[in-house]
């Protein structure tokens, strides 16, 4: 929906579990219909929709792609903005660094996410920009060597060239306008703002706008600017707040070296911070009813001094706690936006706050997208109706966009 003149506002379908169109169908419908009255009663919704390859392949067939085409005008609803990171099952099953599989080394990821831009070139409204979201490159621990990951940034930077040259042409020949969204991540090869910049400038900027060139017959600095557009930033909230960056220093240097943000995708992670109050094994007790094995839950420990210790899952950083220099644990676990305190855990909600009040005054991006996708595999204490629940993460943004309100802690005994 929008929430300004040119910013678009959803919540991501990859919460729903289901691989098939069919399934995707079904809880587009279950779900967005009823969405649609409570938060966007008088203008279309958009939609930030998830395809496996699986349901990709089935929108591509018959005339499913032209019926959900007619199913969206209908009931008032667009896609501006998908998310093409995971591409098999997302759920029910653990995921673990399977969600990185096949990376942008394989010529099945490079399909997959071309397949992806025709469908969005279909379905996007007339006018509006379209984003699709991906990995970053790769899950790191895949490359054993330096060698290793120098190679695997050299081959996804081809593949790369081969989605701009896609995206160029669908702007030439038909005015449509659209981005790949690279999504850093821990433990991807890239996972933060500045190894996002050294690839973009190092690589893309290089080697890529090169091949880039010669394969549109134009000049290198014509093929860097195809480049700045058809590739940008997919910020997630909860990513780079595990990582403590600080989102006003990662737009600063977006700006400075020239680089767009396509995508904000808000979420929280879950923190844990050292007290006087609550011992360490109180801490770890509670962190460990978040430890559950479908998904990567990367971790990140600061210490006092301001050293960061990596940690591959949450097990591992738990077990770290017991250091006489803990200070905060901060876990790759997306909890619901609008409640910033879990009792002796917390959430990152005010890195969401805080980018939000810098959107407000930039507009450094048109999609916003609400991704918690861990409704499922919350601790039961936490789990609650789905559909109010997306409703309520909806709201509680578009308080914070469009009212300025001032900051409300919610306690989790609310949920």
């Amino acid at each position: 929906m929008l929430i300004s003149p040119s910013g678009h506002l959803s919540y991501c379908t990859n919460i729903h579990a289901g691989e098939s169109w069919e399934a995707v169908l079904k809880s587009i419908e279950t779900y967005c219909i009823p969405l649609k009255k409570e938060v966007s009663p008088d203008k279309p919704f958009g939609i930030g929709l998830r395809l496996s390859y699986q349901a990709t392949t089935e929108l591509m067939l018959d005339d499913n792609l032209s019926i959900f085409k007619d199913w969206l005008l209908d009931n008032e609803m667009y896609v501006f903005t998908m998310n093409g990171f995971p591409y098999g099952n997302f759920h029910n099953e653990p995921v673990k660094d399977k969600v990185h599989f096949p990376d942008w080394t394989s010529d099945d990821r490079l399909q997959y996410t071309q397949l992806l831009f025709t469908i969005l070139a279909e379905l996007l409204p007339s006018g509006i920009e379209g984003g699709i979201s991906t990995s970053p490159l790769s899950y790191k621990y895949w490359h054993t060597t330096e060698v290793d990951l120098i190679k695997a940034k050299q081959v996804a930077t081809k593949q790369l060239v081969e989605v701009v040259t896609q995206l160029v042409e669908f702007y030439e020949t038909k005015g449509i306008m659209m981005h790949l969204d690279i999504e850093p991540e821990p433990d991807g090869i890239i996972e933060n703002s500045d190894e996002y910049i050294a690839f973009f400038e190092d690589y893309l900027l290089r080697e890529g706008a090169v091949s880039l060139a010669s394969t549109l017959d134009c000049g290198l600095l014509q093929a860097q600017e195809y480049m700045r557009n058809h590739i940008q930033l997919c910020y997630d909230v909860c990513h780079f707040a595990i990582g403590f960056e600080e989102s006003e220093e990662v737009i600063q240097k977006m700006e400075k070296h020239d680089l767009k943000i396509g995508k904000l995708q808000i979420s929280a992670a879950l923190k844990c911070t050292a007290s006087a109050n609550v011992t360490i094994d109180e801490l770890q007790e509670c962190l460990r009813t978040f430890d559950e094995p479908t998904y990567l839950h990367q971790a990140v420990i600061k210490t006092i001094n301001g050293e960061f210790l990596k940690f591959n899952d949450l097990k591992n950083g738990i077990e770290a706690m017991k250091r006489t220099d803990f200070k905060e644990l901060r876990t790759h676990f997306h909890v619901p936006i609008f409640v910033e305190d879990y009792q002796r855990l917390q959430s990152t909600q005010n890195d969401i706050i805080t980018i939000l009040q810098s959107w407000r005054k930039k507009e450094f991006t048109k999609h916003l997208e609400v991704e918690t996708y861990t409704w499922e595999v919350l601790p039961v204490h936490l789990q609650t109706d789905l559909a109010k629940s997306i409703e309520r993460e909806l709201k509680w943004v578009i308080n914070r966009v469009t009212h300025n309100l001032k900051e409300q802690i919610i306690n989790v005994n609310m949920l």
